[in-house]
């Protein structure tokens, strides 16, 4: 058994539209049920140790979705990026946007710069908001880095990989939570994923609550971690 709290835990945030679904709500309702669910959980996750808490917020498939979803969305994405600052601010919790910026808007993108740039001195744990984000364009991106750069294809090893993906020194998840009954990883942090403990709660994302954090970190004392060897 571990007795260590993870340092990386990475959440698969599933489940919004089918809550919203069985209460007779619009799919929107749902992301803002799930937001709501976003400040209790994540904030919890740092408040009780753990370094670093990624959120999959939008993949770069969300965008097959109505105009309609991906519009209520962005509007709290937006929200998030330039109101709820504060909250970063009053927690001492720095705010990192992880993801491709090829099809945000202007102000979308000058909003992240703004927010990272904001909480970049804080040391209270990262929040990691996986937007537009897709892990194997991340893998790729890191590659296409490592081509330009000029390196020889003999050295390029899972080390410089690492060194050249998103936020590179956030480490590999030590454990993913995915909600809504889902087992699958969905593309999300493939790289930092090798070897993940993975947990799947059968509460849709907006019915998560801090108790459940407890539970999550009780999970994880009581594996036993392998890493091949």
């Amino acid at each position: 058994m571990t007795h260590e709290l993870p340092k990386h835990i990475g959440f698969i945030v599933d489940g919004n539209r089918r809550w919203a679904k069985e209460h007779g709500l619009p799919p929107y309702e749902g992301h803002l049920a799930g937001y709501n669910a976003m400040n209790d959980v994540l904030l919890e996750t740092l408040r009780r140790g753990v370094k670093y808490a990624s959120a999959y917020v939008f993949s770069t498939e969300n965008w097959k979705r109505s105009e309609d979803e991906v519009n209520r969305i962005m509007k709290m994405l937006r929200n998030i990026l330039r109101k709820d600052i504060k909250i970063f601010e009053e927690n001492n919790i720095r705010l990192r946007v992880i993801g491709t910026q090829e099809g945000l808007a202007d102000d979308i993108v000058a909003s992240i710069k703004s927010a990272e740039e904001r909480t970049a001195n804080y040391t209270g744990g990262e929040l990691l908001l996986c937007l537009n984000y897709g892990g194997q364009l991340e893998i790729a991106d890191a590659v296409k880095k490592i081509v330009q750069s000029g390196v020889d294809a003999d050295e390029v090893t899972p080390e410089l990989i690492s060194q050249n993906i998103y936020a590179p020194e956030v480490p590999p998840c030590d454990l993913i939570v995915r909600t809504s009954g889902e087992q699958r990883l969905s593309n999300f942090m493939l790289w930092r994923a090798a070897y993940s403990e993975l947990m799947f709660v059968d509460k849709h994302w907006p019915d998560m609550n801090k108790d459940d954090v407890t539970a999550i970190l009780n999970e994880y004392a009581n594996r036993q971690r392998r890493f091949g060897g």
